[in-house]
């Protein structure tokens, strides 16, 4: 999420004011490059600051702007907080799932809520077969979770490889999806390659998940009028193995 520092106003600007400005453009870049705590100690400087500022404004059409500027810059501040608060949790937190044959409960929401917040822009999945119908309609099931629960997401980011029996019908149902992801204000990036072997996905939040089987672990539902065809909860899975953890703990 990113949010502009536009302060600035026609007139003569106070020492507090500047001040503010080059404050709340260094939050703002240290927010995009997922710096929470040193964004948090900007932010919160910044927005001090800009109150002090705002005490000498006579201009009723500029109080109402930095009023509303701060209102965002405390509420991105709070995302901030949360962020610093989950890191210093995770520490050196690895957690391992170990699904069995015939597993139910494993849902994609199951799996990923718990990591999704508001300091999530973008989802990398790297897959190497996501081309036949079922595994094509799981990423859109992964697809929807996100457009959900992720609110400030901007980007998927799918690598993959090109079905050599249909590559035509794979494109054409990937790129329904990329319309659809489009009126959601979400971008579908596309990336074929030939040299995938391992299957992850990556969160520019910095989590990171490792799934033996990708997101092919559910078994085919019973029949398309069962309990499990729509909502994956009651699915069986495959056996397979989930890691999940936080890449600052592997730094």
């Amino acid at each position: 999420m990113s949010i502009n520092v536009a302060c600035k106003q026609k007139g003569t600007m106070s020492g507090s004011e500047s001040a503010a400005i080059q404050v709340l453009t260094r939050a703002v870049q240290l927010d995009g490059d997922k710096k929470f705590a040193e964004a948090l100690a900007c932010y919160e400087q910044g927005i001090r600051l800009l109150l002090q500022a705002a005490k000498d404004i006579k201009d009723e059409t500029k109080r109402s702007h930095f009023k509303k500027k701060t209102e965002e810059y405390l509420a991105r501040a709070e995302v901030m907080k949360e962020a610093v608060n989950k890191q210093k949790e995770i520490g050196r937190t690895h957690r391992q799932i170990q699904i069995e044959n015939g597993d139910t409960g494993y849902s994609y929401e199951t799996i990923f809520s718990p990591l999704i917040d508001k300091t999530l822009s973008n989802v990398v999945i790297v897959d190497a077969y996501i081309r036949s119908t079922h595994q094509i309609y799981n990423f859109l099931h992964f697809c929807e979770l996100f457009v959900h629960k992720a609110e400030c997401l901007k980007s998927i980011t799918l690598q993959t490889t090109q079905d050599p029996s249909d590559p035509r019908l794979q494109n054409e149902r990937l790129d329904e999806i990329t319309r659809s992801l489009r009126k959601h204000n979400v971008n579908l990036i596309i990336e074929f390659s030939e040299t995938i072997h391992d299957r992850e996905i990556r969160f520019d939040s910095g989590w990171i998940i490792k799934i033996g089987r990708g997101l092919d672990y559910f078994k085919k539902a019973d029949g398309r009028f069962s309990i499990g065809w729509s909502d994956y909860h009651f699915r069986e899975c495959h056996q397979t193995t989930i890691d999940i953890f936080h890449q600052q703990t592997v730094k």
